[in-house]
């Protein structure tokens, strides 16, 4: 026997199943969509990551951003510069790393304020004790309205860039700059610093396979003139004993000891090795 719904749940059925559904997930488009430009300067990457509100027919300057007070230049998050290397926030040094960026918009002078506070929302929380950095900017008028608050770099050298916000009719320019040379020459010191490891590496291997001990001599002798270490000395030991060359082995092993004295991971695992080799090189 089959039960009939009355009539007036049979219509309200399908209306209650919808409402017990849960809701489609809706995606809209953001008020101040989220924005990242990037650039290159010299050998050091910069970007800055923000929110990008509109003009929508608004007062922007003095009515929506009010003058004369800190503003997360943007919306939402603050807005957050990234550096890859020491660089200079108008004539302030930073370190590398990755920081707030607020401004004091004023009407004839801006303040551009670089903040360690990089994970505020907005500038509800800014703190200048905080405060890194700051740099006076005149704002200028822009020839074409633009209508979502934007940044860009622009007048990018080898050695120097300007970050530049605009919005609605006006734009201000934060100067930015790098030791381009600097940094160069410092790497060029790095890479001919380490440059006895590559040799260092095949003469080890050359070693430990069984390879051509003369050929793994010639290597760590190259490795050593550019450089001496505990690393390369040790290993031209092992070669000298493997050879035969007992007393020719004391002396760079004793070389190893001098050179490693004072470093804990040589002290603690190598040197006992290289005592042992000695007293079987006697």
């Amino acid at each position: 026997m089959t039960t009939k719904l009355p009539r007036t749940l049979a219509i309200l059925l399908p209306a209650a199943l919808l409402l017990s559904l849960p809701a489609a997930a809706q995606t809209v488009p953001s008020p101040s969509p989220r924005a990242r430009v990037d650039q290159t300067v010299g050998i050091t990457e910069l970007s800055v990551e923000y929110s990008s509100p509109a003009v929508k027919g608004r007062k922007i300057w003095g009515e929506l951003v009010p003058l004369d007070k800190v503003w997360r230049t943007g919306a939402n998050q603050a807005t957050k510069l990234t550096v890859s290397r020491d660089f200079k926030f108008g004539k302030t040094a930073v370190p590398a790393g990755s920081y707030g960026l607020f401004t004091i918009p004023g009407e004839k002078k801006w303040v551009a304020v670089l903040s360690a506070d990089v994970n505020a929302w907005g500038s509800y929380t800014y703190d200048a004790a905080k405060d890194l950095a700051r740099v006076e900017l005149v704002p200028e008028k822009l020839a074409a309205p633009r209508e979502r608050m934007t940044f860009l770099f622009s007048d990018t050298t080898e050695s120097s860039t300007s970050l530049d916000l605009e919005w609605e009719l006006l734009r201000v320019r934060i100067p930015i700059s790098v030791d381009t040379d600097a940094q160069v020459e410092a790497g060029m010191a790095k890479a001919l610093e380490d440059a006895w490891r590559p040799h260092f590496v095949a003469a080890r291997y050359l070693l430990d396979s069984g390879g051509d001990l003369n050929r793994a001599l010639d290597y760590v002798g190259r490795s050593i003139a550019i450089k001496p270490t505990w690393w390369n000395q040790w290993v031209k030991a092992q070669i000298l004993g493997k050879q035969g060359k007992k007393k020719d082995a004391q002396k760079a092993a004793k070389d190893a000891l001098a050179l490693g004295k004072g470093d804990k991971t040589f002290e603690t695992y190598f040197a006992p090795q290289i005592d042992k080799a000695l007293q079987g090189w006697k």
